[in-house]
C-alpha cells in the first residue's frame, strides 16, 4: 500500500512544471528503501528533467532526451539532487534571469 509523504506542483512564470512526489510503499526488490518517487520538470509541454524510481528501472533520472542512472543515497539528498539538477538546466534554457 502507497502513502502519500509528499505532494508538491508549482507553475513557473513561464508556465513550466515542477512537480514533486514522494511515496511511502512496502519494502520489495523493486523499493528496498520502501519509498517511491516522481519529480519532474516539464517546459513547453516536454519532461526536462526527471528523477524516479520506477518498478523494473531503479534510480534513474531523465536529463533532456537521457536516462541517467541515479545514486540514491537519501530522501534529504533526492530533493538536494533535484533542486540542483533544476537550477542548471533552467539556466540552460532561460539564461542567468531570476528564476
Amino acid at each position: 500500500m502507497a502513502v502519500l509523504l509528499f505532494y508538491k506542483k508549482d507553475i513557473t512564470d513561464e508556465g513550466d512544471i515542477i512537480e514533486r512526489k514522494l511515496w511511502k510503499v512496502d519494502k520489495s526488490k523493486d523499493f528496498p528503501e520502501g519509498i517511491k518517487y516522481s519529480f519532474v520538470y516539464i517546459c513547453n509541454n516536454k519532461r526536462t528533467l526527471g528523477y524516479d524510481n520506477e518498478r523494473a528501472k531503479g534510480h534513474h533520472k531523465h536529463y533532456f532526451d537521457k536516462e541517467i542512472k541515479y545514486e540514491f543515497v537519501n530522501i534529504k539528498k533526492l530533493f538536494q539532487d533535484f533542486e540542483k539538477d533544476l537550477e542548471v538546466v533552467r539556466k540552460m534554457i532561460y539564461g542567468n534571469k531570476e528564476n
